[in-house]
């Protein structure tokens, strides 16, 4: 598609990651101009926000492994699909990269309320010309309630920060499968998508919008400024 139709890059996104998936909803491209806006309020931006996400997770979810079910509807017998995270959402665990993770995250447990919960807090070394990602702390669920993983963060601009948490998850002691992972997100920066295909191509990516660039200081172009600044009321 065409940056004008959909909001993403020219390239397509097999050229990028190979297992990335871009949200189809045409409903992403109404919210993502209230949320672009920087005269919308913080009360109008948690709003757009929170609707977007909810049809992201949904997306998101949705790409977990499905057995066929078939049940039968009040009209008659109907063969469907049944997904492995909603069957038994403890097997299930959501991971927020602290802080404007933990927006997905809520969207997530919206969803499935009795999902297990990890939380990884990064911190980009804003004094770096290339905003190193810097590991500061993790909390995550026994290992046996690790089986399917939704990483969430809202932005995945160099992809330090992703590739970070990825590194928790699949090394010692967790040892998750990339392939059991899906990296949940907004708004992917083709920087990022190209570094994530080149360190984690098995972990596969949903987002709702593909950008043009990184600018100088590492921020998405066009973007939206700061996601958790914008959503917590902390801009400066």
């Amino acid at each position: 598609m065409s940056n004008s139709d959909n909001e993403t890059t020219a390239a397509t996104p097999p050229s990028l990651h190979p297992n990335l998936v871009v949200s189809p909803s045409k409903a992403h491209r109404i919210l993502f101009t209230k949320l672009r806006n920087l005269d919308t309020s913080c009360g109008d931006f948690v709003k757009y926000a929170k609707r977007s996400m909810r049809i992201l997770v949904e997306d998101a979810l949705a790409e977990f492994p499905t057995n066929p079910l078939s049940i039968t509807t009040p009209c008659g017998p109907h063969k469907g699909l049944d997904s492995i995270v909603v069957t038994e959402p403890t097997r299930l665990c959501a991971v927020s990269i602290v802080r404007s993770g933990d927006c997905l995250l809520d969207q997530v447990r919206e969803v499935e309320p009795s999902c297990t919960v990890g939380k990884i807090l990064i911190q980009r070394d804003e004094t770096s010309p290339n905003k190193e990602a810097r590991l500061l702390y993790t909390k995550m669920p026994p290992l046996h309630k690790l089986d399917y993983v939704i990483l969430c963060d809202p932005m995945l601009a160099t992809g330090g920060s992703a590739k970070t948490a990825l590194n928790v998850l699949c090394k010692e002691p967790y040892r998750i499968p990339p392939s059991k992972i899906i990296f949940c997100n907004m708004i992917c920066a083709p920087e990022g998508l190209q570094a994530m295909a080149k360190a984690y191509p098995d972990v596969k990516i949903v987002t709702a919008c593909i950008d043009e660039c990184l600018n100088a200081e590492k921020f998405i172009v066009p973007g939206l400024g700061d996601f958790g600044d914008r959503y917590f009321n902390t801009v400066e």
